[in-house]
């Protein structure tokens, strides 16, 4: 089920809202509890109700371990549960995000012919596994207690943070649910909910799906057709999709955090205006910012410690960015995407060691330009769709009269388009994102209007519902 959707909207959420203050009356946290793990089950089952079992038995499952690893000290023991938790947990995201990869490539490599599998990806799985792994290797650490079995499924199956995150440590959510803290919810909270959740409406319904539509159609042509078209459709698509997933990722965290306070619930900030970034380390603190925290915290930081030389540094970077990488998709364009990004974070690290520093007036736009190139790499179905588009957006027209024909076809033929971008770059560079307007400043009558008028908008472009673009992730 999709936050901006007609049954999210006007169905799902209102009967949970309903339930869940209705029994807060009763001043009982046990129900409030129960009630939202039952809706987040719901939730999860009305996306993909062939997983729910699965998904069901997975927590109960990684909470039985840490049950066991409490109760029985001895070291050996406690290592061999948390080897299981990991061959498990990672288990699950092999076999159903790389199982046909591998046999692909087998294939490819072996001349054999095995029969590819029919999987479905389940929504979810890398986020609420590595929510589930980042909890277990901390309780294996000694760095929580164990939660009791409600505050554990709650603390993984919370909806809003369920699907595409944010990936949210034990200390950033678990105090939250213990005792009668769910209990405390005020009206500034919900003020602060809705305001995230119509900017994050709107920027999904109103900004990103257009954008979507227009890129997704021109990366599924052929090689050849990609070619035939101009340099100038080909770098309008291109930053269609850096624009639409900015406002996708950036528009989902925005309702997540929303939900959150409406159950008084406060989810971590996960997007902080990214494009606005002075280089690529620095876009990788602002981007999915609990996925690149998980990352350093399991790959980065376990390769390279205080006091180890720059050659150290280069390899844990890209590790974690093939790790990175790979955790995007089953594919070698995302493999070299990883390798790509980790090479510019090198750059980046390496000059702030030195301390080098660009000109803002060259950093900024070179780090987006940057950004821009890259995600080509990681748009692209395959990588002879991706050479394809390099190759036509670096073809020079014959004259400047031609490439200004070529401009000009183009927005005529898709302004609606054109326009997106213009007000997309304009928001991005600009404005103040949505954690500087909802956190950074009292509420007002005026982000009440704004906030109406936003939701009304995006109703009114909710026709066709889009999925949002991490759910393949």
């Amino acid at each position: 089920m999709i936050f901006s959707s007609y049954e999210f909207i006007f169905l799902f959420l209102p009967c949970v809202l309903l339930g869940f203050f209705l029994l807060r009356l009763l001043k009982n946290t046990l129900l409030l509890k129960l009630w939202l793990i039952a809706a987040s089950l719901v939730f999860y089952g009305m996306g993909q109700p062939e997983y729910i079992a699965m998904f069901c038995f997975s927590l109960v499952l990684n909470y039985l371990i840490v049950f066991a690893m409490d109760k029985l000290s001895h070291r050996v023991v406690r290592a061999l549960l948390m080897t299981a938790a990991c061959v498990w947990n990672i288990g699950l995201l092999v076999y159903y995000k790389y199982t046909n990869f591998i046999f692909e490539n087998l294939n490819r490599i072996k001349g054999v012919d095995i029969t590819l599998l029919k999987l479905i990806l389940p929504i979810g799985i890398s986020f609420f596994t590595f929510q589930i792994l980042a909890y277990t290797v901390d309780f294996y650490k000694g760095k929580t207690k164990r939660a009791s079995l409600l505050d554990y499924v709650l603390f993984v199956s919370f909806f809003p943070q369920l699907i595409v995150g944010p990936v949210v440590m034990h200390d950033e959510l678990m105090p939250q649910l213990e005792g009668d803290n769910l209990r405390n919810i005020g009206t500034d909270d919900i003020q602060r909910g809705i305001y995230l959740f119509s900017m994050g409406c709107a920027k999904k319904t109103v900004l990103a799906n257009p954008l979507i539509t227009f890129a997704s159609d021109f990366y599924a042509q052929s090689p050849e057709m990609i070619l035939s078209g101009s340099a100038s459709l080909s770098w309008t698509a291109v930053l269609a999709f850096t624009f639409a997933y900015y406002f996708d990722f950036s528009g989902y965290v925005d309702m997540a955090r929303g939900l959150g306070y409406l159950f008084g619930i406060k989810l971590p900030i996960n997007f902080d205006s990214p494009y606005k970034a002075r280089n690529f380390a620095d876009f990788w603190r602002r981007w999915n910012m609990t996925i690149s925290r998980f990352f350093n915290n399991t790959v980065f930081s376990n390769i390279f410690h205080f006091g180890d030389r720059i050659p150290m540094l280069i390899f844990a970077t890209l590790a974690t960015f093939v790790v990175s990488g790979i955790w995007h998709g089953a594919g070698w364009n995302f493999i070299l995407w990883g390798v790509v990004n980790g090479i510019f974070v090198c750059v980046a690290n390496i000059m702030m060691l030195y301390r080098l520093r660009l000109p803002a007036f060259i950093s900024y736009p070179l780090t987006f330009i940057g950004c821009v190139l890259v995600r080509v790499l990681f748009d692209s179905p395959s990588l002879s769709v991706t050479c394809a588009v390099f190759k036509s957006m670096f073809t020079v027209p014959s004259s400047l009269s031609s490439a200004f024909s070529q401009l000009l076809a183009v927005f005529k033929d898709i302004t609606e388009v054109c326009i997106i971008i213009l007000l997309g770059a304009l928001i991005c560079f600009l404005l103040p994102n949505s954690n500087d307007l909802a956190e950074k400043r009292t509420l007002t009558a005026r982000h009440a209007v704004l906030s109406a008028a936003l939701f009304v908008f995006s109703l009114a472009c909710m026709g066709r519902v889009s999925t949002f673009l991490y759910f393949n992730f």
